[in-house]
């Protein structure tokens, strides 16, 4: 089992009111120059929030939710004190609960 890490908040807010992209996009390049895989994934309305034990962490969170999820502690801190309106936390998966922990709920357009 992996732990994930994760920085939750309101899908209009990491969408529109930050500049997520160009955040993500700046990383991306990093880690292609240093030849690191990516361990960051940005996920519209997160299906482990589905999980039993992530309730109450959902019923904080304004609906729809995105989150950005990752592998890396340390790029998820960063986050939050970035953004400083989102939830953090963790997660173990796979598991009974969280099958895919990049599972997506969101409709595909």
């Amino acid at each position: 089992m992996q732990t994930y890490y994760y920085v939750l908040a309101s899908r209009r807010f990491l969408l529109q009111e930050e500049p997520m992209e160009e955040v993500l996009k700046e990383r991306t390049r990093h880690y292609h120059e240093q030849e690191k895989e990516i361990d960051f994934w940005l996920v519209a309305q997160p299906a482990f929030l589905e999980a039993p034990e992530m309730a109450d962490i959902k019923a904080k969170c304004p609906q729809p939710a995105a989150a950005i999820i990752s592998t890396n502690s340390q790029f998820i801190t960063w986050l939050k004190l970035r953004l400083e309106y989102v939830i953090t936390g963790e997660f173990q998966a796979p598991s009974a609960t969280i099958p895919n922990p990049l599972a997506s709920l969101a409709p595909v357009s």
